[in-house]
């Protein structure tokens, strides 16, 4: 079966964005040649599930190919219906109902990419086994939680970390079965 993975990067008090969806905080740890394993865990997902805002956002700053590379299927998660565009389907209906269709269905692994609203909604069916969070060494104060208040206690398997120059740090978890 398929599983579900968020791979997403957060201050260390807990913000994944600053006021206005800003996510150039992740600049401070760009480092030439790094790409702290997303390459290496995006060859292990054929499927992306994102929120509209940080769709909207990553389309802006870095183009439509980041995510429809034409190598996966891509669902925007929104409340208003768009035409899809290549493989990427926006996608207005249940989000539960279409994760638990997608694990089912044959393929690789699926990737939650954010934003707080579809990654706390998913939380709250139990529908994430895989967490990679990079935590930046920085304290934001203030703007969107990875985590929201209002979903049930879930307890994790400790599986990796690995730190890097730059500060970063990566937390690999998995949800116990």
């Amino acid at each position: 079966m398929r599983k579900i993975s968020l791979f997403i990067a957060t201050s260390l008090d807990g913000y994944i964005a600053k006021p206005n969806d800003d996510l150039g905080f992740l600049k401070l740890v760009e480092k030439e040649g790094e790409d702290y394993g997303y390459a290496e865990f995006t060859d292990t997902i054929d499927t992306l599930i994102i929120g509209r805002r940080t769709y909207d956002y990553v389309l802006k700053e870095i183009g439509p190919s980041h995510y429809d590379n034409g190598q996966r299927d891509v669902y925007v998660i929104t409340r208003n219906e768009r035409p899809q565009v290549g493989r990427t389907t926006f996608y207005t209906g249940n989000l539960t109902k279409l994760v638990e269709r997608l694990k089912s269905e044959k393929g690789k692994n699926i990737y939650c990419d954010g934003g707080a609203e579809v990654i706390n909604e998913l939380l709250k069916h139990d529908l994430i086994d895989e967490f990679i969070i990079s935590v930046i060494p920085v304290l934001l104060g203030d703007g969107t939680r990875l985590f929201k208040d209002g979903r049930p206690e879930q307890t994790l398997e400790f599986t990796t970390v690995k730190t890097f120059e730059t500060g970063l740090t990566q937390l690999h978890y998995e949800r116990k079965k």
